[in-house]
């Protein structure tokens, strides 16, 4: 089973933020995909079904960003799925807005949900699709603005990220990952 996990802030407070792009890939790979994540077990909200005849599982891990890694592991454990299987999407201060980064594993970088990850499944081979948020003016707060909304005048490039990170994730489930890679890295608008 393949397993395709977003990274966010549970609750209507974090909605829509630039943290929970993730979040708000899975939801949109839910609709598309018709599968509903109806279980709420393991400290996470997943469901599963079916891309092309090969079974798929979404989540949304209900623990804070900071402690992602303690929603995924006892899924994983649970469901015996592989890491070589899991695709993890999340949101990167380090790339501007609309442009996509996959890569086959790496480190968590700065990003506490990435070392979370990687702490408790005790590796870093999984494959990940890094989504740009740019970051903040010289100045302003991390924190504040990655528990910000998108302005309204992203909302064109946001919906085309999320739609071709869904597209990505999708892809992920039934070809090479050397191929989805060399299909979607880069920016958005170039597409």
């Amino acid at each position: 089973m393949k397993c395709i996990i977003g990274l966010g802030n549970p609750g209507k407070k974090y909605e829509k933020t630039r943290h929970n792009i993730g979040f708000m890939v899975i939801d949109r790979l839910s609709k598309d995909l018709g599968i509903k994540l109806d279980s709420h077990k393991f400290k996470s909200d997943y469901g599963a079904g079916y891309v092309n005849g090969e079974r798929v599982m979404l989540v949304k891990p209900q623990t804070f960003m900071n402690l992602s890694g303690e929603g995924v592991r006892p899924l994983i454990d649970y469901y015996k799925i592989d890491a070589a299987d899991i695709l993890v999407l999340y949101d990167d201060l380090d790339l501007p807005v609309g442009k996509l980064r996959l890569r086959q594993k790496g480190s968590g970088g700065g990003h506490n949900g990435i070392k979370s990850l990687n702490q408790h499944l005790g590796t870093v081979n999984y494959k990940r699709i890094r989504i740009g948020i740019d970051r903040p003016a010289s100045g302003e707060p991390i924190i504040g603005y990655v528990l910000a909304k998108f302005p309204k005048s992203d909302k064109a490039i946001i919906d085309k990220v999320i739609e071709i990170t869904k597209d990505a994730s999708a892809a992920f489930v039934i070809r090479p990952f050397q191929e989805v890679m060399t299909e979607y890295n880069g920016d958005v608008n170039e597409r």
